[in-house]
């Protein structure tokens, strides 16, 4: 059993302080897009860290930070905390081309370690990753101490690395784990979207 937690409640601060989550890619949100790709892959879905609420046709619960204003290691332990699960698979709300097939086969690696963490040449993406709840302690440590960093947690964790050549079986990687972080990379999307 595993639940999936999607992180609305960054500020945005290089994208003006727009809803990354509702930005649309091929006539739908990305938020809508990540809810179909884990709707038959988790068996619940939080919205961790924001105040918005959105009408989804997927049943979503909303969970607060424990720890606001801390950034993604605040809101995986929300989410592991508020998880109906032993596992949590953690998306950020600006990735809008994740899959059904490759985030099952995260998922499917779960009992390899503790984090199952894709890994490409720009490095681990801990936004599109899978945290046991041994996670949540560590988290929380970290919290107390003022540390913020999610990819610090790897460092006292049983990491299990998932390669770019494993996820080059679901598509190029670089377009699977393709955030939008500034209003550029957003209408380079839109302009590659155009040119297919």
């Amino acid at each position: 059993m595993f639940s999936a937690a999607i992180l609305i409640g960054g500020k945005a601060t290089r994208f003006e302080g727009r809803d990354k989550s509702a930005l649309l890619v091929d006539g739908q949100t990305i938020l809508s897009r990540q809810l179909a790709a884990v709707a038959d892959v988790v068996d619940d879905v939080m919205l961790v860290g924001g105040t918005r609420r959105y009408e989804t046709q997927t049943p979503v619960h909303y969970v607060e930070d424990v720890v606001p204003g801390c950034g993604p290691l605040s809101g995986l332990h929300a989410a592991l905390t508020a998880a109906r699960s032993n596992g949590v698979l953690l998306l950020a709300c600006d990735m809008p081309f994740l899959c059904e097939p490759m985030l099952r086969y995260l998922l499917s690696l779960a009992d390899e370690g503790d984090v199952v963490v894709p890994q490409t040449n720009r490095g681990y993406h801990p936004l599109c990753a899978v945290y046991s709840r041994a996670c949540l302690d560590p988290a929380a440590r970290r919290l107390a101490r003022g540390e913020f960093k999610i990819a610090s947690l790897f460092e006292e964790m049983r990491v299990r690395v998932v390669t770019a050549d494993a996820l080059e079986a679901f598509g190029d990687p670089d377009r699977l784990l393709a955030n939008v972080n500034t209003s550029t990379e957003y209408r380079a999307i839109e302009a590659n979207r155009m040119q297919s």
